[in-house]
């Protein structure tokens, strides 16, 4: 889909730069998940979080255990609503 990522980069703390299938980059701010004391808390290791990789569209981390949806990513890195269903597919 259009919002597969093709490129990931690290930039620094909880930033990473994504690159996505329709050509749209930006940078994405996971921060917010460290927070999350279930199953993004893995993420308090910000060395466990910088080996991140690229799978089938998707940021995945320890051996595909944990992910973020492409769609959602690129929501983040572009400010762009991904539609589902029945409405338009691009925002």
């Amino acid at each position: 889909m259009y919002f597969d990522v093709v490129e990931a980069r690290y930039e620094r703390d909880y930033r990473i730069r994504l690159t996505f299938e329709d050509g749209r980059s930006g940078v994405v701010d996971l921060a917010d998940y460290v927070s999350d004391r279930t199953v993004f808390a893995p993420f308090s290791d910000i060395e466990y979080f910088r080996r991140f990789e690229v799978d089938a569209g998707a940021l995945v981390w320890g051996n595909g255990e944990l992910d973020i949806a492409p769609e959602r990513l690129y929501e983040l890195a572009t400010g762009r609503r991904v539609k589902y269903g029945n409405e338009r597919t691009y925002a």
